[in-house]
């Protein structure tokens, strides 16, 4: 059987054995679990976490990266099905990206000194940042490479790169439990790398992992 006959065999063969958005629900779910048990465990939630969830920005950053991670799920979600473009997430993820890297460097250049700009970029845990969104992240990305293995994706590094992407959003807004940046340059540049740290490598294990 040639290759474009099996991708049209699986593309009429997409019944409720093969239907992504379940799976991906499913993963969602337990990978947002597992990076609330490494926060409580590891990191512990923030000591002034109720007052802070009175604040809008506590709530900005939380819809940031929840929006990061729905356009992974939805370009996800058509990239598990054979032929899937998931133009809707890259357009969702890229304009969203987009807005707080503004927002990041309007409130930067509205600082009153070169100073305070760079307390707001740095705040007090740039260091630790990416990479705490990167290890909370990765049992959602290793879980969720797992189950889109067992779909149909065509596309194996950009299936990868949305698993990332998808499992980078949802271990960021956990970790908003714990961190207490708030503002938009620190979270438009340490958060956005953590997220893009963990597509970049869905992406690299996607190429291999997610090969049929």
């Amino acid at each position: 059987m040639r290759t474009d006959d099996l991708i049209d065999a699986l593309a009429s063969d997409t019944g409720p054995t093969r239907a992504p958005p379940k799976r991906l629900a499913t993963v969602g779910g337990l990978g947002a679990l597992a990076a609330l048990l490494l926060v409580l465990g590891w990191l512990h939630t923030r000591h002034d976490l109720m007052p802070a969830m009175r604040g809008g920005m506590f709530w900005m950053k939380a819809l940031y990266t929840a929006l990061l991670g729905l356009a992974g799920y939805l370009a996800v979600e058509r990239l598990a099905r054979p032929t899937g473009s998931g133009r809707r997430g890259w357009i969702l993820g890229l304009s969203v990206l987009a807005v707080f890297v503004v927002a990041g460097l309007v409130q930067a250049m509205m600082s009153p000194d070169i100073q305070m700009a760079l307390r707001m970029l740095r705040g007090g845990s740039w260091h630790v940042c990416s990479r705490n969104i990167l290890v909370l992240g990765l049992p959602m990305l290793a879980l969720g490479l797992w189950a889109v293995r067992g779909m149909a994706p065509t596309r194996p590094t950009l299936a990868g790169l949305a698993t990332g992407l998808f499992a980078g959003g949802v271990a960021a807004t956990v970790y908003g439990l714990h961190c207490p940046e708030n503002t938009f340059t620190f979270v438009a540049l340490w958060y956005s790398l953590g997220v893009l740290a963990l597509a970049a490598l869905g992406a690299i294990i996607g190429r291999w992992a997610l090969r049929w």
